[in-house]
């Protein structure tokens, strides 16, 4: 007889877990997008980790309202190890006051994580953003308990073969291009079942993802 611990399994986030009730515990940053709200239960969860895989660039894209209405706080909007050097006029564009904009590169993969920990942890950023280049479980977990710490969003950019991996991540979803916009796809989401998609339309959609920069922003 095997013995399954149900504990470890919450953990790394193989087992899937019901809504406990639905009031505000979930906590969610509406992300801009209606139809995307719709699909995450009310938006982005908050004080929590995110991850979003995409070959082709897209999370960033997805991300820009939210990121809009959290520069007009008092906390930074943190990026650490983006793959180019974010466009400070197409930030301005889309309404990001870039004096919020915390900007960390020529890091190693450690100390990628390790910086963005540091900030979630913080209580001084409104939003975190990571481009690892490798990470594993027990390191996902860590800045999953950074976010809660410092009630700060924290979000991944993954490629997409690491959909087949564990996560302990509250959101993971994977974007695709459309002639549409951009397709997000459910992998995982607390109090819900995976595999839910929406279309999250984009100006000039019909090129969406077909380059190296996203929205112009890098």
């Amino acid at each position: 007889m095997q013995v399954v611990n149900l504990e470890q399994l919450k953990r790394e986030g193989a087992l899937w877990q019901g809504r406990r009730n639905r009031q505000a515990d979930d906590r969610v940053l509406a992300s801009g997008w209606k139809v995307l709200d719709e699909l995450l239960g009310g938006g982005w969860p908050r004080a929590a980790l995110s991850e979003l895989l995409s070959d082709a660039h897209l999370g960033l894209s997805v991300l820009l309202p939210l990121l809009a209405r959290l520069s007009e706080r008092e906390r930074w909007l943190a990026w650490v190890a983006p793959p180019y050097v974010p466009y400070a006029p197409a930030l301005r564009a889309h309404g990001i006051r870039i004096e919020r904009v915390l900007l960390l590169r020529d890091l190693s993969s450690t100390q990628r994580l390790w910086a963005a920990e540091q900030a979630l942890k913080s209580g001084a950023c409104g939003v975190v953003l990571v481009w690892p280049e490798q990470v594993q479980t027990a390191q996902l977990r860590r800045l999953q308990l950074a976010a809660e710490q410092g009630d700060c969003p924290a979000v991944l950019f993954r490629s997409s073969r690491a959909a087949n991996q564990g996560s302990p991540a509250a959101l993971r979803l994977r974007l695709r291009p459309s002639p549409l916009g951009i397709e997000a796809e459910v992998l995982k989401r607390r109090g819900a079942w995976s595999s839910a998609r929406c279309i999250v339309p984009m100006h000039g959609a019909a090129g969406c993802g077909s380059g190296a920069r996203e929205d112009g922003v890098f």
